[in-house]
């Protein structure tokens, strides 16, 4: 796989169109002049994060002896509550908090950009070819800079859309949610049993 062949699948699988009404959504308590510091603080969390997968991210799955099947299926799981919240939302929002509090790691950085999707391909790249560290760090970087740029201009987006778009925006990414949620449940059980039963 080259380089850009690379950037481009790092670039479909952070989906950044489709995670600008979750970005929308979340930062709709968040201060105006805040919102954009928080967009850059996020992405460069899940930069950190999915090169400290590129580099580590083996090792540390070796040393806890979990395996990668376990980390889509702990995302499902993850992505399903956030999913109900989101089409059922509390009385102190979706994530919880006080209004106007700032989302911080969860769920903008992990899992929205650095899920497990995310990892499980960053890790598959370096595992594929360990000698081209420096390619998918590129390739990766380039993904994440347009990724970047996408969701900043998520926030003029949230200055002509209103609330009641906003809300079913916020709804519809929810049902959106859950649906993925299970199915990256199921795919992580099917590749789990199919791995015991090789064993």
């Amino acid at each position: 796989m080259s380089t850009l062949s690379a950037g481009v699948l790092l670039f479909l699988i952070m989906d950044p169109v489709g995670n600008i009404p979750l970005f929308l959504s979340v930062l709709k308590n968040c201060a105006p002049e805040r919102r954009m510091l928080v967009i850059v603080r996020e992405m460069l969390i899940a930069l950190v994060t999915l090169f400290a997968f590129l580099f580590g991210g083996q090792y540390l799955l070796h040393f806890l002896q979990l395996k990668q099947e376990s980390v889509a299926i702990a995302g499902g799981i993850i992505l399903f509550i956030i999913g109900v919240r989101m089409i059922f939302p509390p009385q102190n929002g979706i994530f919880g908090g006080e209004e106007g509090s700032e989302p911080f790691i969860v769920p903008l950085a992990i899992p929205a950009v650095a899920g497990p999707s995310t990892i499980a391909a960053v890790m598959l790249l370096a595992n594929s070819h360990p000698g081209r560290t420096v390619d998918w760090s590129v390739a990766l970087l380039v993904a994440w800079l347009l990724t970047l740029l996408i969701l900043l201009s998520s926030t003029f987006l949230f200055r002509i859309l209103g609330l009641r778009v906003l809300t079913a925006m916020e709804r519809l990414m929810g049902m959106l949610l859950v649906a993925l949620s299970v199915q990256m449940f199921l795919d992580g059980v099917v590749a789990y049993v199919k791995l015991a039963i090789s064993h």
